[in-house]
């Protein structure tokens, strides 16, 4: 166990205020309320994104079924339009003149089907649309969102990083005044995932928060002043006031 006058072990608080330091701005890094609003809305872009992607589908399909349909109710039109004419024209026999009527007639039928369809083709389309301008406008206000939750995340990483920056910079210039086997010691402490060291304040250790029994604190304060004792209960080095 290395040794180091009252003064020096005393300095092990400043480190320790550097590491909380340090875990507290860390810690916040990784919490900051925008990272969860980038999460979620980046997966609920993706969602939105295929949803857009079937609705576009869907209104091309509509479409090009609507092409379909008109087209083919033209060429009903035209056909009933050239039988009207050859009918009124009265080319032919009363036969054919006869079938020419049985076809316009059937013609006329065709094209009030065909209109019909084309008017709930109509009616759907307008519905994919109405749906298609729904899923696009959720989808630019979540990538809205999303653009400033980043860039209110990449302000405050600066303004973390920099903190953390000058902390580290501090705490490398403070381990580098103190004496080497004294801050290998602490290192392995922290190393552990442990508060380093701490305060004794009245018989309690200020790492743990626990009481030290009679004669546990007997012990420490028989001990040197130079010598390095730990906490029984966590393994904080112990400072003595």
């Amino acid at each position: 166990m290395p040794k180091a006058d009252p003064f020096v072990q005393r300095r092990l608080l400043d480190l320790a205020g550097f590491d909380q330091t340090i875990n507290a701005a860390e810690h916040r890094r990784a919490t900051l309320p925008q990272l969860a609003v980038i999460a979620s809305g980046t997966e609920k872009l993706v969602e939105l994104r295929n949803a857009k992607v079937l609705a576009e589908t869907e209104v091309g399909d509509l479409e090009r079924a609507t092409r379909k349909l008109d087209n083919e109710i033209d060429q009903v039109r035209t056909r009933a339009a050239r039988d009207a004419q050859r009918l009124t024209a009265g080319a032919g026999n009363a036969k054919d003149l006869e079938n020419l009527q049985h076809e316009i007639t059937s013609l006329s039928r065709r094209q009030g089907v065909l209109e019909d369809e084309a008017l709930e083709l109509m009616e759907q389309k307008e519905t994919a649309d109405s749906v298609l301008s729904g899923i696009q406008a959720e989808f630019d206000r979540s990538r809205a969102e999303v653009a400033a939750a980043e860039s209110a995340r990449d302000d405050l990483f600066a303004d973390i990083d920099a903190e953390l920056g000058h902390q580290r910079k501090g705490r490398i210039e403070l381990a580098a005044d103190l004496p080497a086997e004294l801050v290998g010691l602490y290192e392995r402490i922290h190393k552990s995932g442990r508060v380093a060291a701490a305060k004794l304040n009245g018989g309690r250790c200020d790492a743990c928060r626990m009481d030290l029994d009679r004669v546990e604190l007997s012990s420490i304060a028989a001990a040197p002043s130079d010598e390095i004792v730990r906490c029984p209960e966590c393994g904080a080095i112990l400072v003595r006031w």
